[in-house]
């Protein structure tokens, strides 16, 4: 039996995992989970019950009556009111704990995403380094999210997957990482997404705009468009798109688009 204490380090990745992670792959035959052992030097089953204590601290099982292990609740729910208070510092100090573990810098570990800031300095470099590594790893949620598939058309290669914003990353500081404010889609319907060209209603059906109608008579639009109007979006395992986020979206960046 396992007695060395947890500390709050080893918490903070345990729960990096937990966010990345889809709930169906919390077992101990999960990669990701038998490298956080050997990272931590603790055992697959330790890191396994960690990520079900984690689950019975988030809002969206207990909502669903599901409790997971409610055990070690109390040495993981700081975690989660922290993460709940401030996602983007917690989220880049557990990219930061994270790569510390794995004998890099942060800069290092996420050599191509920063490889054009080598000139910038101080705080202005922080503050993009911090915005890129969150930004990488809200994609990660997101896309676990919706089981590595795009959400309308279930195309499931990573490179063409993006976690769109339903609110734009500019507008609402506090719901940037929430993962109910992303939907994963591939590089086409985030790019109309983000654009106001075509939308997803409360019922999670996607609306097509009446300037993207107006190209009706080619056969791209045929191709692309005309079938996904009216269907609905895939549902992904854990965070719904929330409602007001949608409705927001609609409002103030598909009704732009109407005419």
């Amino acid at each position: 039996m396992e007695k060395k204490l947890w500390t709050k380090e080893e918490l903070i990745l345990v729960f990096n995992l937990y966010l990345k992670l889809p709930f169906g792959k919390m077992h101990t035959r999960t990669p990701e989970i038998i490298e956080m052992a050997n990272l931590l030097g603790r055992t697959v089953n330790s890191i396994a019950i960690r990520l079900t204590n984690f689950a019975a601290c988030d809002p969206y099982h207990q909502n669903r009556g599901v409790k997971g292990m409610v055990g070690g609740i109390k040495q993981c729910q700081p975690i989660w009111d922290e993460f709940a208070e401030n996602k983007e510092l917690l989220i880049f100090e557990s990219e930061q704990i994270l790569a510390e573990k794995e004998n890099q810098t942060i800069e290092t570990k996420f050599y191509d995403l920063l490889l054009d800031l080598k000139d910038f300095k101080g705080e202005t470099k922080m503050r993009e380094v911090k915005t890129r590594v969150n930004q990488n790893v809200f994609r990660q949620i997101v896309v676990a999210n919706y089981s590595g598939k795009c959400a309308i058309t279930g195309i499931d290669i990573p490179e063409l997957l993006f976690a769109s914003h339903i609110i734009p990353w500019s507008k609402n500081e506090e719901e940037r990482l929430n993962p109910e404010n992303g939907i994963c889609l591939s590089a086409l319907y985030d790019k109309a997404y983000d654009k106001g060209l075509i939308a997803i209603n409360e019922q999670y059906q996607i609306l097509i705009s009446n300037k993207l109608k107006k190209k009706q008579q080619n056969d791209y639009y045929n191709r692309y468009f005309s079938h996904i109007e009216n269907s609905k979006l895939m549902i992904p395992q854990k965070y719904m798109p929330k409602k007001e986020f949608l409705q927001y979206h609609l409002d103030e960046i598909f009704e732009k688009r109407k005419n």
